[in-house]
């Protein structure tokens, strides 16, 4: 009978809520005004040779690697970061080896890693969510081989200084140490440029999924020493990145008047929905996201389908380590915040959350 390894049969299941999405989309952290208009005329330019052929990623690796101050051998564009996740892990871990997650986080860490045949070893984070630096150095050890952080974090929208990054990296010369900033931009602070020459095994990891609002097209870049970029280059499909994605970039990257006052939108919208919250008694993480992650409590189910029911959709994270009864909340643009300040109000009152809802 035909088997798959046992490290790919133990894997956990990621379910994205992608079924009957209707409503106001705020659980997957997606631009809920789309894309650029200049990528939209981009895509109505496309012929159908622009379709039909493969398009070369290289040029696309040496504009983008201009944008960040980078060598274009130091960029590998990716089929969103997850991909990038999958290579680093499928050209540094072998069967046996370790690699180190905090908890919670994004998932496809762990199933990047996992899937290789490591052993994965899950840091806690401490009550607050705040990050357990002394925890995880004390299980780096020689068999550590790729260690994953997320800054900000997903679900809880922390963020880990340079120093601390740089620092792990440091302890642990032996290892791929992966910075995913996926949400960079609503954050602002990056460890790409500071360190990168100090700490040759450290990668760090960009999408066009958030910001710019391209998650249809999945394009993700992943950043490093120029040696060990070729190292993960040779993992890599040659046409991994479709060519209408790779069209679509240079439209992306000349639009940042968009993706300023979106970001602007959403900071904005995080902190009138974080003082709403705190008004209704709600306690949430501090977020330099594009989310806030809210304890809502043993209603965080009622809480979530009040809201689908009144047309938004948010994202029930009791599943992930050290997160029963905490639901995160996508912020958008300003039209959208007035519409889930509304909402989040009704459905809190609803399910009686709060004294302070039902007024």
């Amino acid at each position: 009978m035909l088997k798959a390894r046992e490290s790919v049969r133990s894997l956990p299941l990621y379910n994205a809520p992608l079924v009957a999405r209707a409503g106001l989309r705020l659980d997957l952290n997606e631009n809920t005004a789309g894309c650029s208009p200049r990528v939209l005329a981009r895509l109505r330019e496309l012929t159908a040779n622009d379709v039909g052929y493969y398009r070369a990623r290289e040029p696309m690796e040496a504009l983008v690697a201009s944008r960040l101050g980078l060598d274009p051998n130091e960029v590998l564009l990716t089929n969103g970061v997850d991909e990038g996740i999958h290579l680093l892990a499928g050209t540094f871990l072998e069967p046996g080896d370790e690699a180190l997650v905090v908890v919670p986080t994004f998932v496809m860490y762990e199933i990047a890693m996992a899937a290789t045949g490591a052993r994965i070893v899950k840091v806690p984070c401490e009550l607050d969510f705040s990050f357990p630096l002394a925890k995880l150095i004390s299980e780096i050890n020689p068999r550590t081989r790729l260690i994953a952080i997320a800054n900000p974090n997903n679900p809880t929208g922390s963020v880990v200084s340079g120093e601390t990054l740089a620092e792990i990296a440091r302890r642990a010369p032996n290892a791929a140490v992966l910075i995913d900033e996926a949400y960079f931009e609503f954050y602002g602070t990056t460890i790409l440029g500071e360190w990168r020459r100090e700490l040759p095994n450290l990668f760090v990891a960009r999408t066009f999924s958030k910001a710019y609002g391209m998650a249809g097209l999945r394009v993700g870049v992943l950043a490093g020493n120029a040696e060990h970029i070729g190292l993960v280059r040779r993992v890599t499909t040659p046409f991994n990145v479709n060519a209408v994605a790779l069209a679509c970039l240079p439209a992306a990257l000349a639009d940042g008047k968009y993706v300023r006052e979106y970001v602007e939108q959403v900071r904005v919208g995080r902190e009138q929905i974080r003082e709403e919250l705190s008004r209704l008694g709600i306690p949430c993480c501090a977020s330099e996201a594009n989310f806030l992650l809210a304890e809502i409590g043993p209603s965080h189910a009622a809480f979530v389908n009040a809201m689908e029911d009144k047309g938004v959709l948010v994202r029930d994270r009791s599943q992930d380590d050290g997160c029963d009864g905490w639901v995160r909340i996508s912020i958008g643009k300003s039209e959208h915040t007035a519409q889930l300040l509304i909402v989040l109000r009704a459905a809190l009152a609803e399910i009686g959350q709060t004294e302070a809802a039902a007024k």
